[in-house]
């Protein structure tokens, strides 16, 4: 498999790589210079004047699993018991999984046919060694989503066979339990960066899935874009996924402040669980939505994503091209 750099945006076979590991360090923490990419929303409900989704008519109780699903043209494969891919890398928890910070604020949403609950999937893995995982994804662009690294990429499993691009991964766009409103597509075709594939290094854990249709245009999808240190910790973050300690296949969201971010990496204490690595963080400004990271880890008292610097977003403006 060639290996690209960042200037060629040339893919070879079914995945590709680009040399991401050697950018300036005037990249990070500064605005991007050109605007950030637009989402699109179609139908999107207003948001908050805080930053936050408009959440009325969902459950915010932990015990919260009565909500209705209507009835699809599309069913759900099973999934119940599968676990996060990022115990593929890391082994089971609590080795740098996502966490749920005393009480568990996130919220079911049952709407998911509506922008932007639709913009997240639910992902179904099949790693190189035939075995199947669960993690989330959400629409860049029409065949084009973001999601974490080791999404894409198994590394240091210690399982003889698993390493490596895993084999294919079902999306399903705004699944809600068995109920898939946009049906699902699969796709054996991914992006990566050096930094994760040869390094493993999570200051690098980020990828993409390419669809071999345009679905994004029925889903529509979140903006992106680099914001200094000072924007960020000034913004509220939300995260909308898959987390696999809840009922399977159901999207739960949930908002709070960005706590703190260095040159690489977004923390925020905003309860996950693992089967929501690949969410986006996203921040609202002016009733648009952005994405400022990709989710990726846990921590004893923040969770925290991928930041989005100019590097990065280079990557995801060709990915989405």
């Amino acid at each position: 498999m060639a290996i690209h750099t960042e200037e060629a945006g040339v893919r070879s076979g079914h995945t590709s790589v680009s040399n991401l590991g050697e950018e300036s360090a005037d990249a990070v923490g500064k605005p991007v210079s050109a605007p950030p990419s637009e989402g699109k929303d179609g139908d999107a409900k207003p948001a908050r004047a805080d930053g936050t989704e408009t959440l009325e008519g969902h459950r915010h109780s932990v015990n919260k699993f009565a909500e209705t699903v209507q009835a699809a043209q599309f069913v759900a494969p099973p999934d119940r018991g599968l676990r996060d891919i990022g115990e593929a890398s890391f082994g089971t928890p609590p080795s740098r999984q996502e966490t749920v910070h005393g009480p568990d604020d996130r919220i079911q949403i049952s709407n998911t046919n509506v922008y932007p609950w639709r913009v997240h999937c639910s992902l179904l893995i099949t790693a190189a060694d035939n075995s199947t995982w669960i993690g989330t994804a959400w629409f860049i662009g029409p065949h084009t989503l973001m999601t974490a690294g080791h999404v894409v990429h198994i590394k240091n499993s210690g399982v003889p066979g698993r390493d490596g691009w895993v084999k294919r991964i079902q999306v399903m766009p705004g699944r809600n339990g068995a109920s898939l409103p946009y049906g699902s597509v699969t796709s054996s075709n991914f992006r990566s960066v050096t930094g994760w594939t040869n390094s493993g290094d999570e200051n690098y854990d980020y990828g993409a899935i390419i669809l071999p249709t345009d679905l994004g245009n029925t889903t529509g999808w979140l903006g992106f874009g680099v914001y200094s240190d000072a924007d960020l910790v000034a913004s509220t973050g939300n995260i909308s996924g898959y987390p696999g300690d809840k009922p399977s296949g159901t999207q739960w969201y949930d908002s709070r402040k960005i706590a703190s971010v260095n040159s690489r990496k977004v923390y925020y204490d905003i309860d996950t669980a693992g089967g929501q690595s690949g969410s986006a963080v996203y921040r609202i400004v002016n009733g648009a939505r952005y994405a400022v990271a990709i989710h990726a880890y846990g921590g004893a008292t923040t969770n925290s994503g991928t930041r989005i610097v100019q590097a990065v977003y280079n990557n995801m403006a060709a990915w989405k091209a």
